[in-house]
């Protein structure tokens, strides 16, 4: 059982680290009613969430969350001591304190910049958290702590992401005036161009041919002026000794 409990909480820590880029340390803040459920259930929270969730934790709690419990009086102080020795984070409610529920609510707002956890057994918390996407849900069931699975909502915000529905229109637009602006889309025209011509004929070769013939055009030309000068030199040799022969006689 606690193998496939560990594997169920892999699983669901893959999906909030792989699309709602949740790292180490976890924050992860707690209510009233979740440190209740820890004390009667003998459940050590610092010793034990670390293990579950495979990474390093740090606990908080608010001001209004211990302001509540003190308030509950005597019924709720161990609930109260556990959440003292977590780490108190600002909230927004310094002068007048809301209920627990309200001001986790309020920590989680703008889309949980701070990656929250939260961990609670207020079922009206659980269902208000669940309607925002990315917030991973803590809570203990049968002596144990469980992550819940992702919310329909977050499964929902991760398919519109994944299709690129999330992006504006005028951000298209933009992205695409971008890529002319930097010549991307010139690039690909260039390459498409260049591979249609490559099937073409070499004009290096057309240049050689036309070398060849021009070399065997003259060959005939340079003979025929040989020819001639032999011819004359015969001429003259003849008619040198024609002459000296004369002078002879």
């Amino acid at each position: 059982m606690g193998v496939t409990r560990q594997k169920h909480a892999k699983k669901i820590m893959g999906f909030y680290k792989n699309n709602f880029q949740f790292r180490e340390p976890f924050q992860v803040l707690l209510d009233g009613t979740f440190c209740q459920a820890a004390l009667r259930n003998k459940i050590q929270i610092r010793e034990q969430l670390p293990g579950y969730l495979e990474g390093a934790a740090q606990l908080c709690t608010t001001r209004c969350v211990i302001k509540e419990l003190e308030s509950l009086g005597k019924a709720l102080y161990g609930a109260k001591l556990i959440a003292q020795r977590f780490q108190v984070r600002s909230c927004s409610h310094h002068k007048d304190p809301v209920s627990g529920s309200a001001c986790l609510l309020s920590m989680i707002e703008d889309g949980n910049p701070h990656h929250y956890f939260i961990a609670t057994q207020d079922q009206d918390l659980s269902n208000k958290v669940k309607r925002k996407p990315g917030i991973p849900l803590l809570f203990i069931i049968q002596n144990t702590m469980v992550l819940d699975k992702p919310s329909p909502k977050s499964l929902a915000f991760v398919q519109k992401l994944q299709s690129n529905q999330l992006v504006p229109e005028y951000q298209k637009q933009s992205i695409v005036e971008l890529k002319e602006k930097e010549g991307l889309v010139k690039q690909e025209g260039e390459k498409r161009r260049k591979r249609k011509r490559a099937g073409g004929p070499n004009p290096l070769s057309c240049l050689k041919k036309k070398k060849k013939k021009t070399q065997e055009g003259q060959e005939p030309s340079a003979e025929k002026k040989k020819r001639r000068k032999r011819k004359r030199n015969r001429v003259k040799a003849e008619a040198t000794q024609s002459v000296q022969k004369n002078e002879g006689e």
